[in-house]
């Protein structure tokens, strides 16, 4: 039996829309973040701490929170509530300049990222069990734009109004998610496979899940320590304005988009995932090596770029994998645990770069992550199973 089940549609449409109004509220801010709290005192490190606090109370919430919808069948319910939380954070992040008020801000849009398990488990039931891969790209494909539009536009807001401006937008469409959200369509499957706890320590035994959740930290870390994290901060030593630094973000971010779909689909067929992880991570060390090199702001957005081909070639075979041999019944728990695991790398990659800034300098920081790039590329080769199959995934976009 299908409880609350539509007359006629399940709206994708909308659902699409209120998609798009959750991830672009929580990342209006996400080039500037990391300047603007250094501009009002905050060390590298104390930089790092709050925006990797996104990533640490997702991987703390984000089981749980599946778990509970589960349980209280209310999947729409935890969608409102993750977007009110995303108005939350943007209404403070606009209203203080404290910086300790800014980490607990800053940690409230991780609450929101939390409830995306909740989007995607709710979203994939208006297709057809066959069409899970195709309700996974479409709502990803909504993901990736609605993140790089609100870059694109906070920054410019950043630039041409003031430092505030882009968390304004952000609780601004956060507002408006919220209310759209109230007229999404509940669907839930009795008989439907769900997260619990047992099932999960079941789970986590698997090999396959543990090596690549572990590559998947280890993506994050170096993602969220440079294009979310400190390369803008760099850009600003080089003389960038805050649009500039928007740009370097959505040019890093866009080949992501981009690779996520050849990588996953066309070359891992072709040369194997094994391959196709290996080169994606040593484009991402080698392109974070040479940003403190670079002394020409267009020639920073071209290293970024292929580092951020790397990305999308690495992580959306790392997504797949993680399911890919997975029995269909333990394939939502696993993709649970994996997003869950891969927060850490959120947290970690942007304290590490603050310390290594502090005790040394943001340039040999750039080089240390660069360094830790190419030996995961070398971990990679070693730990995943050589098999010349695709992993079925054909974008992977990250919360």
């Amino acid at each position: 039996m299908l409880q609350n089940q539509a007359k006629n549609q399940y709206r994708i449409p909308l659902f699409c829309i209120v998609t798009m109004l959750y991830w672009f509220s929580m990342y209006t801010y996400v080039p500037i973040l990391t300047p603007y709290v250094e501009q009002l005192g905050a060390s590298h490190e104390m930089a790092g701490i709050i925006v990797g606090s996104y990533g640490f109370t997702q991987m703390l919430l984000r089981i749980p929170v599946g778990i509970l919808s589960d349980k209280m069948h209310k999947r729409r319910l935890f969608i409102s509530i993750g977007i009110l939380f995303a108005f939350f954070s943007g209404v403070g992040l606009w209203l203080t300049k404290d910086v300790s008020w800014i980490l607990l801000f800053r940690s409230l849009a991780g609450v929101a990222a939390a409830t995306w398990v909740d989007f995607t488990i709710l979203f994939t039931s208006y297709y057809k069990h066959e069409e899970a891969t195709k309700a996974i790209g479409t709502i990803s494909f909504y993901n990736s734009i609605a993140q790089m539009s609100a870059m694109f536009l906070g920054s410019w807001m950043a630039d041409k109004i003031s430092w505030s401006a882009p968390f304004a937008l952000g609780a601004a469409v956060g507002l408006a998610g919220f209310a759209a959200s109230f007229f999404l369509i509940d669907k839930y499957e009795d008989n439907g496979k769900k997260i619990s706890v047992k099932e999960l320590l079941v789970v986590i035994k698997d090999r396959t899940l543990i090596t690549v959740s572990i590559l998947a930290i280890l993506s994050q870390v170096l993602t969220f320590a440079t294009v979310f994290g400190f390369t803008p901060v760099f850009a600003d030593h080089l003389g960038v304005s805050k649009f500039g630094m928007g740009l370097l973000t959505v040019f890093s971010s866009l080949p992501t988009a981009i690779a996520s779909l050849v990588g996953g689909g066309y070359f891992s067929k072709r040369f194997g995932e094994k391959k196709v992880v290996f080169w994606g991570f040593v484009l991402t060390g080698v392109f974070t090596i040479t940003i403190p090199f670079t002394t020409s702001f267009w020639l920073l957005i071209v290293t970024q770029a292929l580092a951020g081909f790397g990305r999308g070639f690495s992580f959306p075979i790392l997504m797949g994998l993680s399911i890919k041999d997975m029995p269909a019944e333990k394939r939502t728990t696993a993709m649970g645990f994996f997003q869950a695991i891969y927060g850490l790398g959120m947290f970690a990659g942007p304290v590490l770069m603050g310390v290594i800034g502090d005790i040394l300098t943001l340039k040999q920081g750039f080089i240390v992550l660069g360094i830790i790039g190419c030996l995961t590329a070398v971990l990679a080769q070693m730990t995943i199973r050589s098999n010349g199959q695709s992993a079925g995934v054909s974008a992977g976009a990250t919360g």
